[in-house]
């Protein structure tokens, strides 16, 4: 059977990069949103909504708006 580890079970060198990457995601995603909703709808491939929803995929969602999402002048 699995035991699922609590916050205090792992290291501080776990919870840092835990910490870290949970800021990250925030990050990309708040800069995503603002982007989306910022942007001309010319320069956006697709629509808002749609950007919108993917953006809230883990890490991959705001990294594929960036990549694919922004039309390119």
């Amino acid at each position: 059977m699995i035991t699922r580890k609590r916050w205090e079970d792992l290291s501080l060198a776990q919870q840092r990069a835990i910490a870290i990457l949970g800021v990250l995601q925030f990050t990309l995603l708040v800069a995503a949103l603002v982007d989306i909703w910022r942007s001309p709808e010319e320069k956006i491939q697709g629509s808002r909504i749609t950007w919108t929803l993917v953006s809230f995929v883990n890490f991959f969602g705001p990294v594929a708006y960036f990549l694919f999402g922004r039309k390119r002048d």
